[in-house]
């Protein structure tokens, strides 16, 4: 992007002299309060909106994007909402179809391929918005707050799909409020207030150590689990997974002493932190030519 402004009508400007470059084989963020602007800052990167003022070049001929609310009220199945939308980017049926039926596994749609759309949670309406948005390999995949709704095994799925687009040489571009899923996601980030986009500087390369740890909690004292907190919106939560008895996390290091504590007051208890030097959810840094300005 370059100069790029934006406002309808005669309203206040949403952007100011936005100045982006989104290279091959990253993944970049954008972080900032609701309303500064990163929605219509997607929305211009994948050609959904015009800028009233500067350009976007060099945006690559597939897109994949995934907004921050998905919900079709449409009683259509998943998978035939995926094939008739992989029919539309130039796929066979057949192909569409299997495409579609392979990514569906691997998010572990909720309810099954074939229950209609307009029956989804949020979180599983995300997975079909997610689908969707790699039927055909993307050049450029964008997420607006993609991990919103998700459950705990499908956060790692949406990890590892981000891994393999930047590796493969797309650019990844997403939105998150948390400033532990930026740091341990991103390798450039920018910052977004009042309109106004800067840029924060590389997060560390894959090759540097990011401290983390492995946290098990398990049943309390009297054997019983306690109830279920929303482990990933705590600070620093990197992934969860959980089972009958217990959860276990990956957690930026300088947040353990606080996720502790709340788990302790909820009846929890701890029954190992480990240190490990490096999360291995990190994208690794990636040499292709071509990005997005």
């Amino acid at each position: 992007m370059e100069s790029v402004s934006k406002r309808y009508g005669r309203g206040d400007w949403i952007l100011r002299d936005v100045d982006v470059e989104a290279p091959a084989g990253e993944v970049v963020a954008f972080a900032g309060g609701n309303g500064s602007g990163k929605s219509t800052l997607l929305r211009i990167a994948v050609g959904l909106a015009r800028p009233t003022r500067g350009s976007v070049t060099a945006r690559p001929p597939v897109v994949g994007y995934v907004p921050d609310r998905f919900s079709p009220n449409e009683r259509m199945s998943a998978m035939a909402y995926l094939t008739h939308m992989g029919r539309v980017r130039g796929l066979t049926t057949s192909v569409a179809s299997a495409r579609a039926g392979r990514l569906l596994d691997r998010l572990a749609l909720v309810g099954g391929k074939h229950a209609p759309l307009s029956s989804l949670s949020k979180g599983n309406a995300q997975k079909v918005a997610l689908a969707q948005a790699l039927l055909v390999e993307p050049g450029l995949l964008v997420l607006d707050e993609p991990w919103s709704g998700l459950d705990a095994d499908a956060h790692g799925v949406l990890a590892e799909i981000m891994i393999e687009v930047a590796a493969l040489g797309g650019t990844v571009v997403f939105t998150d409020h948390r400033e532990s899923v930026v740091r341990a996601r991103a390798t450039r980030t920018y910052m977004v207030a009042q309109g106004r986009v800067s840029l924060r500087g590389p997060e560390l390369c894959a090759t540097e150590p990011l401290p983390v740890s492995d946290v098990v909690l398990t049943a309390g004292r009297y054997g019983r689990v306690p109830q279920n907190l929303p482990w990933e919106q705590l600070d620093g939560v990197m992934t969860v997974s959980r089972d009958g008895t217990g959860v276990r996390m990956r957690v930026g290091r300088g947040s353990i002493d606080a996720l502790l504590l709340t788990a302790l007051r909820h009846g929890w208890s701890v029954e190992r932190v480990s240190e490990t030097t490096t999360d291995h959810h990190r994208v690794p840094n990636a040499t292709a030519n071509g990005d997005v300005r």
